[in-house]
């Protein structure tokens, strides 16, 4: 969607309202933001024992307003901002512009961006919707683990189905990561450079269907996106839960299918695309079962994504889903959504990888005289025979909320941590630790 169809949007539905019904529009709607402040360090020991760091400070958030309801429009607009302080000589931009570093301009550099922008037409039990949104899905996600959300742009439509279905229908032109201030097309971001040489034009969009349906202790979710030459996924999730005496328990299981489709699939086994001759074949699952009494949640985890030798075989994920059960907070193909890094991938993620994920949660007022606050502690190890050595991952979090207001310390220390090329060339440092503090109020 352009910004002139963007704009012609919002000013349909200006002109659907007569005078004393759009100043009843705006005087019934609401405002709503988010203030976030956001500490990160970053060391890293490397193969040959050399030693980095890197950190940074932020401050930012969002701010934006919704209308009210006229005969089933409601628009809405969400600025967004990262304003980074104290920088060191040498900085995370994870939190900053790091995206916006690989468009050409200084990742240091703190912007602000129309994040949202949208118009939402409902009638019953059906939403449609234009411009741009946050949206969270498997495999096209907000990811909040920064200073921002990534957002999209497109056509959206909601629809609520009898019998506890729901179908979730998209059509995706462009997309903004968390570190950009940039909307560029959908596939062009995720490929970079290479979009031409893969999909054979410039200018591809994103198809996305979706089905859940719940009854009683049991849900589906059933997701495909379909890439315009280039990539088809599949995500499929069941979840079982139910209870005995004081134990609640969920069971969940998912499959993940990806192949490359269109132009993509007789440019990728050229001996001079990307991936070096190999199309994209990649199968996944992963299993996970939860369970909670009182204050206290566990749960263990396993992935596997299949090796197929002769494809590139490691999961496509540039529009920050990540989705595997033993995600963790750094071994999450956090950095695949970056412009032009569709192909690569690291951790849990690489074809061939087996994944094995413990984690606990205490809520601490269970156990101490205070309120709010609670502890998260989470291990994975993840092997595959195109790792040197296991790598091993901890993270630990300690974190407090009271009504709108938010704190956490993350601790995150990782041993061997792997990575992919785009060739399925695979390299692993020997260390990284990370610290963060977080905190944010909403209203």
């Amino acid at each position: 969607m352009s910004r002139v169809s963007l704009a012609a949007a919002l000013l349909i539905s200006v002109n659907l309202c007569a005078a004393d019904s759009l100043s009843d529009w705006f005087a019934e709607g609401k405002g709503y933001g988010k203030i976030k402040y956001y500490y990160i360090e970053t060391n890293k020991e490397l193969a040959d024992f050399t030693k980095t760091s890197a950190h940074a400070h932020s401050l930012g958030g969002q701010l934006g307003y919704r209308t009210g309801d006229y005969n089933g429009f409601q628009a809405a607009v969400t600025m967004m901002t990262t304003n980074p302080f104290w920088l060191p000589g040498r900085v995370d931009t994870s939190i900053i512009g790091k995206d916006n570093g690989l468009l050409g301009k200084d990742p240091t550099k703190g912007f602000a961006v129309v994040g949202e922008a949208y118009l939402n037409y409902s009638y019953e039990n059906f939403t449609l919707s234009g411009g741009r949104k946050v949206i969270k899905t498997p495999l096209i996600n907000a990811k909040e683990v920064r200073m921002l959300p990534s957002a999209v742009e497109g056509y959206f439509a909601d629809i609520d189905l009898k019998y506890g279905t729901k179908v979730e229908l998209a059509y995706i032109t462009r997309f903004k990561q968390r570190t950009s201030d940039s909307f560029m097309n959908i596939v062009e971001h995720a490929l970079g450079a290479a979009t031409r040489a893969v999909t054979g034009d410039d200018r591809q969009n994103v198809w996305m269907a979706g089905a859940k349906y719940s009854k009683d202790n049991y849900s589906v979710k059933i997701y495909d996106y379909y890439a315009t030459d280039f990539l088809n996924s599949i995500y499929i999730q069941s979840d079982f839960k139910n209870s005995y005496k004081d134990y609640d328990y969920k069971f969940s299981f998912q499959y993940i299918n990806q192949t490359s489709v269109g132009n993509a699939e007789d440019n990728l086994v050229l001996p001079t695309s990307p991936t070096g001759g190999e199309d994209i074949s990649v199968n996944a699952f992963g299993a996970r079962l939860a369970f909670a009494r009182g204050g206290t949640s566990a749960s263990f985890a396993y992935s596997k994504v299949l090796k197929d030798e002769g494809s590139h075989d490691s999961l496509v994920l540039p529009w920050d889903g990540t989705p595997l059960f033993t995600n963790m907070i750094t071994a999450n193909n956090l950095f695949q959504s970056n412009y032009g890094k569709a192909l690569n991938s690291d951790s849990a993620y690489i074809g061939g990888t087996q994944g094995v994920r413990i984690g606990i949660k205490q809520n601490l007022s269970k156990l101490l005289p205070v309120e709010g606050w609670s502890l998260s502690l989470a291990c994975a190890r993840y092997t595959n025979g195109r790792f040197e050595s296991a790598q091993r991952d901890l993270n630990a979090v300690l974190g407090y909320k009271k009504e709108r207001f938010s704190l956490a310390f993350k601790g995150i220390w990782v041993n061997n941590p792997a990575s992919a090329t785009a060739q399925n060339v695979v390299t692993q440092i020997d260390s990284l630790t990370q610290y963060r503090v977080i905190a944010s109020y909403s209203f």
